[in-house]
């Protein structure tokens, strides 16, 4: 048996999923994001073993931030993303080899921008400010130590011979170096992007390119889908993998 690992960036999962499946409460949205993971392990026809799922977040944040449009001070803990990111995690903490490796939000830094479709708005005269609503403001809050967890979780297996492959759901390339370390000592490392653009420097360094994200929209409708390939195929800015 082939002894997998699959590594989930959370944040990613989650915007994909989003983009993809729609909104969803945190248990069956912890449910979805489990039926996933199960997919890559049915892929291969039995032949895997699931080592774990680790799961890298950070938990929500907790800061008063202000809020230009309201002009007033937002509590972050009051807002139901809150809520719904708390119920989220401990829905997935209770699942069969699921391991949740939180990092830290740079809350210190947090601020409400402008979207960009706002801005560009803006700037071509087609919105004044006062036709501004909160759905034109994103919340900024940046990650700490979660990239860093994926590559050092992901150098510790192979060193430790821990695992024959290592399934990645992200599409970041800050775990290029972390990929190319666990190649070196024999770990088949494949890639699932969810349907996202693969940079080249990230597809170098990876043995496949697996996704089941075609599969959210199908699946309503009680069919099956996925894409696969020995090596990464070309992807356009997009965000269309062809296979």
């Amino acid at each position: 048996m082939i002894r997998t690992a699959i590594l989930v960036d959370g944040g990613y999962f989650r915007r994909r999923m989003l983009a993809y499946a729609g909104s969803q409460e945190p248990v069956p949205a912890a449910d979805t994001l489990y039926k996933y993971c199960m997919k890559h392990l049915a892929h291969d026809r039995g032949e895997c073993s699931l080592y774990r799922v680790l799961y890298y977040d950070c938990p929500p944040s907790e800061k008063n931030v202000y809020h230009p449009l309201l002009k007033k001070i937002v509590n972050l803990k009051r807002e139901p993303l809150y809520a719904w990111n708390m119920a989220f995690l401990n829905a997935l903490r209770t699942k069969r080899k699921f391991a949740v490796r939180l990092g830290k939000l740079a809350d210190e830094q947090a601020v409400y921008n402008l979207k960009y479709e706002a801005t560009k708005a803006l700037m071509k005269g087609e919105k004044r400010l006062e036709d501004l609503t909160e759905d034109d403001f994103t919340l900024n809050i940046k990650q700490k130590g979660v990239d860093t967890r994926i590559g050092i979780d992901m150098v510790s297996m192979a060193l430790k011979k821990q695992v024959d492959k290592i399934v990645l759901i992200a599409g970041d390339c800050d775990f290029v170096p972390a990929a190319k370390f666990a190649r070196r000592e024999g770990i088949d490392i494949v890639l699932d992007s969810m349907g996202a653009y693969v940079r080249p420097e990230m597809s170098e360094h990876i043995d496949g390119l697996t996704t089941f994200v075609y599969s959210f929209s199908k699946e309503r409708q009680g069919t099956f889908s996925g894409i696969h390939a020995d090596k990464p195929a070309p992807a356009d800015g997009q965000g269309t993998v062809h296979p």
